[in-house]
C-alpha cells in the first residue's frame, strides 16, 4: 500500500481522487491508455479498453509502462490478473502484420495458431488469397483496409507495415520566415512521418494546420486535404499560403461553391458525401490525381462515406487531425484501422503550460425552469424536452448578464436551436451566424470579428469546427447537441487562442436544473475532464445579481 491518488480495480475500472496532490501526475500518466468515463467532483472513473491500450502500443507505449504507471500511482496492490491481461492484450498487436514480400501484399504472422485461428473467420476468409507458406498468406492490395477493420474486430489487430506509394511529386516546403514549428508540432509530424500514418491529436488552438503542413513538407507530394465546411477550406488555403512555399495557384478549393483540382486540393466532407441517383459522384476526386498524402482535418467528424472510400486507400499516406478522437457514433475502431493510429496526443494541460493556449476558466450555470415552463416540461413527450430544457426564458436573461459582465471582451453565444439564437442576436443587438448563413457574410462577419469591429457574435453549431478567431475569450453554450463530448471540446476551443495580453479565457455554460438538459451537460464534460478542465457551478441567481464569483 501507497498513499497514490490511484484505486485500480479488477473490472479494469481506474478511480482518481481528483482532490490528492498528486492526482494530476497520475491523470498525466494514465492518459495514454484509460479512457475516462464519469468525472463527478471528488473521484473519477476510468476505464481500460483493448482499443485504449492498442493506441498506446502503436504510439510506442509498452506493457512494461502501462504496468508501472498504475503499480507507482496506485494507493493498494493492483490486481494480479489484471496486470496479466494488460500485458497480453497489448502483446496481440503486431502479432498479426500486413508487409511486402517484393511487389505482393502479404498477411505474415509471428504467431502461427493465431494465423490459423484468422484464416478460419467467415468474414476474414473472403479477404485472403493464396497460402504461401506457414506463416504468410497473400492479400489483394484493394482488401488491404477492410482486412485491417475485420482483423480489429476479432482481437487481432495487425500492425501495417506494407509502405505507402509516393504519389505525384509536388514541391512543398515550410516558409520559415520569422517563426518555426512549436517543439510539440515537430514531435507530432515525426511521429505521423515515422509510423506513416494515423492521427494526431491536439487541443484546439494549438497548430494542428501547422502539423498539417509540416506533413506536407515532409511528403513533398501532391496532397488532398479534407476539411469541415467551406469557411475551414479557405482558412486552409490562407494558412498554406502565408506558411509554406505553395502559392494560391497551386490549391484547388473543392466544395459547393468551386471545383477546382490543383496539387493541393481542399474539398469538404459535405460536397464529397453528396448522393445523387445512389450514387457518390464526387468520390472519383480521389483517383482524380496520384495523391502523395491524405490530411483529414477534424477526423472525429469523418462521415461513414468517407471510411468507405479510405478503405481503399490504403496505399497513401493519411493523417488524421483532430482535438479529441471521441466519436459519438463509437467507430473510433474505423479511424484505428482505416486512417491509423494514433501517433501523437498533446494533453491540453501541458500545451497550456508551455503557453501555447489560453487558461481557462469552465463555469457551469445552472437555472431553474419557471413553474410555467417546469409544468409544460414535465407534460412534454421525452423527444421534445431536451428542446424545452434548452431554450428556457431564464436562460436569455443570464446570457446577457454574462454578457455585460465581460463587456469589451470578445464573445461568442453558441447554441444549437435557431429560433432560440435568433430571439438572443435580437435581444442582445448582435449578429447571428446559422448554417443558413452564406459563406461570403460568415466571413465578412468572423473577419470583422478579430479584427475587434465586432464584440459579439451570436453563432450556432457552424461555428463548432476549424474556425480560427485568435482574440474570442469568452464562449456561453446556451445548447449544444444533447451529449456530445466532441463538441464541449470544440466550443471551449474557440477561446483557447493564447491572447495577446495573457487573460485568461471564460467558457459558461448555461443548464436548465433537474432536467435532461443538466443529464447531458454531465456526459459532454467528461472529455474535458479527462484534459484536467474542472467546471465550478454557480446559480444563475448569482449571475443576475451580479455576484458571480471570481475564479
Amino acid at each position: 500500500m501507497s498513499d497514490g491518488p490511484l484505486i485500480v480495480q479488477s473490472d479494469k475500472t481506474l478511480l482518481l481522487e481528483v482532490d490528492h496532490p498528486r492526482a494530476e501526475e497520475a491523470r498525466r500518466a494514465i492518459a495514454p491508455f484509460a479512457e475516462l468515463e464519469r468525472a463527478p467532483e471528488h473521484v473519477h472513473t476510468y476505464r481500460l479498453t483493448p482499443l485504449g491500450l492498442w493506441n498506446a502500443r502503436a504510439a510506442g507505449h509498452d506493457a512494461e509502462q502501462v504496468v508501472n504507471a498504475l503499480i507507482t500511482h496506485s494507493r493498494y496492490a493492483v490486481p494480479h490478473a489484471l496486470l496479466v491481461d494488460v500485458a497480453d492484450t497489448m502483446d496481440r498487436y503486431g502479432r498479426l502484420r500486413l508487409e511486402k514480400d517484393g511487389k505482393r501484399l502479404v498477411l505474415h504472422s509471428t504467431d502461427r495458431p493465431v494465423l490459423e485461428e484468422v484464416l478460419r473467420h467467415k468474414k476474414i476468409q473472403p479477404l485472403l488469397g493464396e497460402r504461401l507458406d506457414d506463416a504468410t498468406v497473400a492479400v489483394h492490395p484493394s482488401e488491404r483496409g477492410h482486412l485491417k477493420q475485420q482483423l480489429l474486430k476479432v482481437g487481432w489487430p495487425a500492425e501495417d507495415l506494407a509502405g505507402y506509394v509516393d504519389g505525384e511529386a509536388h514541391p512543398i516546403a515550410l516558409a520559415e520566415d520569422g517563426w518555426a514549428l512549436r517543439p510539440y508540432q515537430e514531435q507530432a509530424v515525426n511521429g505521423f512521418w515515422h509510423g506513416g500514418s494515423g492521427v494526431v491529436v491536439l487541443p484546439c488552438g494549438a497548430g494542428k494546420t501547422l502539423v498539417g503542413a509540416g506533413a506536407m513538407a515532409q511528403a513533398k507530394a501532391t496532397t488532398l486535404i479534407l476539411v469541415t465546411n467551406t469557411v475551414s477550406a479557405r482558412q486552409w488555403r490562407d494558412e498554406l499560403v502565408r506558411r509554406t512555399s505553395l502559392t494560391e495557384d497551386e490549391i484547388g478549393e473543392y466544395s459547393g461553391a468551386r471545383k477546382e483540382i490543383r496539387p493541393v486540393t481542399i474539398a469538404t466532407y459535405q460536397v464529397l458525401t453528396t448522393k445523387r441517383k445512389g450514387v457518390y459522384p464526387h468520390l472519383d476526386l480521389l483517383d482524380a490525381r496520384d495523391w502523395g498524402l491524405i490530411v483529414y482535418d477534424e477526423v472525429h467528424l469523418l462521415p461513414a462515406p468517407i471510411f468507405r472510400m479510405t478503405a481503399d486507400l490504403q496505399a497513401r499516406r493519411r493523417l488524421g487531425l483532430t482535438a479529441t478522437l471521441v466519436r459519438e457514433d463509437g467507430r473510433e475502431a474505423d479511424v484505428f484501422s482505416l486512417i491509423g493510429p494514433k501517433r501523437f496526443d498533446a494533453p491540453w494541460k501541458d500545451i497550456e503550460a508551455q503557453g501555447y493556449i489560453a487558461p481557462a476558466d469552465c463555469v457551469e450555470v445552472r437555472v431553474t425552469l419557471p413553474d410555467g415552463e417546469r409544468m409544460t416540461y414535465a407534460m412534454a413527450e421525452a423527444e421534445e424536452r431536451y428542446r424545452l430544457a434548452s431554450c428556457s426564458t431564464t436562460k436569455d436573461r443570464v446570457v446577457a448578464s454574462l454578457v455585460e459582465k465581460h463587456r469589451g471582451e470578445p464573445t461568442l453565444v453558441i447554441g444549437q436551436y435557431l429560433d432560440q439564437l435568433e430571439s438572443l442576436a435580437e435581444r442582445l443587438d448582435a449578429p447571428v451566424i446559422t448554417g443558413e448563413t452564406s459563406v461570403t457574410v460568415r466571413q465578412k462577419l468572423f473577419q470583422q470579428f478579430r479584427t475587434g469591429e465586432i464584440g459579439l457574435l451570436v453563432v450556432s453549431k457552424v461555428a463548432n469546427f476549424s474556425i480560427d478567431l485568435p482574440e474570442a475569450s469568452i464562449a456561453i453554450q446556451v445548447s449544444g447537441t444533447f451529449g456530445s463530448r466532441q463538441e464541449e471540446a470544440q466550443r471551449l476551443g474557440r477561446v483557447l487562442r493564447p491572447k495577446g495580453d495573457g487573460r485568461t479565457a471564460h467558457f459558461y455554460t448555461v443548464v436548465s436544473r433537474d432536467t435532461v438538459d443538466a443529464d447531458f451537460a454531465a456526459h459532454r464534460q467528461r472529455f474535458l475532464a479527462e484534459q484536467g478542465y474542472a467546471y465550478s457551478i454557480v446559480d444563475a441567481d448569482d449571475v443576475l445579481t451580479g455576484e458571480l464569483p471570481e475564479p
